[in-house]
């Protein structure tokens, strides 16, 4: 049974069908597999147990763990190349005559060092029937967002006190080869542009990934070269956009993951009534609600859920208004739409939340935050004094001082900088000294604080959008679909945004089909057989802009874009991210890699 995923979980998934459980196909015997906390999350991304259960896989176990003994079985390790994995499969087979299982198929995520792999050959070579490396070193967050496993990449890459250390190109190297999985799974050979900017982060990862995909496709399964696709990867530094990863998004993941307790993608809410049992909810694609809602304005959400629920009370003639506590009696009357029901509920709740929250504070700010992100307000007058702008926030004793944080930050952003006196005067009013480095460690990301001529940052020149109908709190577009459309439209400034491959492919993303090319049956053909463009993020990427991925994919026919970072942001996130800069580095609880 295939699993119900989506785009890039579904290519991983693949993958890991041909690599992995084909080599099984023709036995008929169950088996046990052992997984690492990595591969664990992994596979609980792309597949259910159900999938594995149709693959022969009865029983999953974690290779760190004490287990009992199946001696009759064969084990397949599907593990990363760690120490701590590696010893939990020698640990299986150490004592050869009370073996764990009968045999072991081992199936590295990524390049296996020789230290490891002699250590394996010398402890249990007999007992492995098959070891290979399979090259899935990134996780399929969503079905067009992937992040990579590196625990601290932002402080690995912009703590000053890592300056000067190898940490900071090594970084840059497993990023670059764990990017270089993701090309491979999509089967893809782009060419690789960076955004040339005040450092030299993301030309120097632009190198090391186009190095790396060079020597992929020398001696990739194949052992063929493989010329370059049409398809763009786009290279991009965090600080290049400050704004929208501290803006007040209203659209509704963004929202939610902001403004509301969400952990590990977790939603947790009570039920109305007597009972009111604290449930949990998992916000992921296999609910069609959530993928249908996710990008929608929370104005629209409130408006359409109700009435989905509606639609689904009036099969059974419920009367009166609709309550939570109404709809779980619903739920009981009617098995059949109970789990139809349950998702909507979840999302009535979440819904809910955001709007209480919004309405108790978050409502004034949002005025406030968009004339200083556009310099402009809802009219399309210019904003001549920013100060004045920002003042009304930082006198409001509702507002907490991560939302009078933030709003400080967006005067900044719009200022190009501010005096050192006048950021002095800024953390001693609103009394935030203790996380004053919410701020001032934004220089480490090149975006300027205190404002000088050497500072000024080259803005990116925006696309006009006044046309475009927006809510008047949201009028702010993330500059990264400007230059998603800039891409396809092959609008891009090679000055601004060098290749580093010494070929470029000819960029086919405007929907202009070449003359080889055939017409094609369906859109999703359509899309698979053209362009596709992959943006990357150094440092994080927010809601906002994964959603403009999604937005561009569906604008621009016959191009899928699929964007990735280190890792998903949130405001709050971020700014406790940026305050451990300036950190000593063994405070920041780096974890062994």
């Amino acid at each position: 049974m295939a699993p119900a995923v989506r785009g890039l979980k579904s290519f991983v998934w693949q993958k890991l069908k041909s690599a992995v459980f084909d080599d099984f196909s023709k036995e008929e015997e169950w088996k046990v597999m052992l997984l690492d906390d990595y591969t664990t999350k992994l596979l609980s991304l792309c597949c259910k147990m159900t999938d594995l259960l149709a693959e022969g896989v009865t029983v999953v176990e974690n290779v760190y763990k004490t287990r009992e003994p199946v001696p009759h079985m064969k084990a397949i390790y599907l593990i990363t190349p760690t120490k701590k994995s590696v010893d939990g499969l020698i640990d299986d087979f150490i004592n050869k005559s009370s073996s764990r299982y009968k045999a072991a198929y081992v199936y590295f995520t990524d390049f296996c060092p020789d230290s490891l792999f002699n250590k394996i050959k010398a402890s249990c070579a007999k007992s492995i029937k098959k070891c290979k490396e399979i090259n899935i070193s990134f996780f399929p967050y969503e079905s067009q967002v992937f992040t990579l496993n590196i625990p601290d990449a932002f402080y690995r890459c912009y703590s000053p006190t890592l300056e000067k250390t190898k940490d900071k190109d090594a970084v840059l190297q497993v990023m670059a080869e764990q990017i270089v999985t993701l090309c491979a799974t999509l089967d893809e050979n782009p060419g690789v542009r960076y955004k040339s900017g005040p450092s030299d982060r993301a030309s120097k990862l632009a190198q090391l990934v186009e190095k790396s995909l060079e020597n992929y496709y020398k001696t990739d399964e194949r052992s063929q070269i493989k010329a370059k696709t049409h398809s763009q990867l786009i290279i991009i530094d965090r600080g290049f956009d400050p704004v929208s990863t501290v803006l007040h998004e209203l659209t509704f993941q963004a929202m939610a993951y902001d403004l509301l307790p969400i952990e590990n993608d977790t939603y947790k809410y009570k039920t109305e009534g007597s009972g009111g049992k604290e449930k949990e909810a998992i916000l992921e694609e296999d609910d069609d609600l959530w993928v249908k809602m996710r990008h929608k304005h929370i104005a629209d959400v409130i408006e359409e859920i109700p009435k989905l629920l509606k639609d689904a009370s009036s099969k059974t003639k419920a009367e009166g208004k609709l309550s939570i506590s109404a709809l779980s009696q619903l739920m009981k009357k009617m098995p059949l739409y109970r789990k139809e029901i349950s998702k909507q509920v979840v999302h009535l709740s979440i819904a809910e939340d955001c709007m209480s929250k919004f309405k108790s504070n978050i409502e004034r700010l949002c005025k406030t935050e968009q004339d200083l992100a556009l310099g402009t307000d809802a009219e399309g007058e210019k904003v001549k004094d920013s100060m004045r702008v920002l003042l009304p926030v930082l006198l409001n004793k509702s507002h907490d001082s991560y939302d009078k944080i933030r709003a400080i930050l967006l005067y900044i952003f719009s200022t190009n900088g501010t005096t050192q006196e006048n950021l002095d005067k800024l953390i001693q009013n609103v009394h935030i000294e203790s996380d004053s480095d919410m701020i001032r460690n934004w220089k480490y990301l090149d975006v300027p604080v205190i404002s000088s001529f050497v500072a000024q940052q080259h803005k990116y020149v925006r696309r006009d959008r006044s046309k475009e109908e927006t809510f008047q709190l949201s009028r702010w577009t993330p500059v990264i679909k400007d230059v998603m459309e800039d891409a396809i439209e092959n609008k891009l400034d090679s000055k601004d945004w060098p290749y580093c491959s010494r070929c470029p492919p000819t960029w086919n993303g405007s929907g202009a089909v070449s003359a080889r090319q055939k017409p094609r049956a369906s859109q999703r053909e359509e899309r698979r057989s053209s362009a596709r463009l992959i943006v990357f993020v150094i440092g994080g990427v927010t809601y906002s802009e994964t959603r403009c991925a999604y937005q561009v994919s569906e604008a621009y026919k016959s191009c899928e874009v699929v964007i990735g970072s280190t890792h998903i942001l949130t405001p709050r996130k971020l700014l406790e991210e940026v305050k451990s800069l300036s950190k000593p580095k063994d405070m920041v609880c780096i974890k062994d890699e």
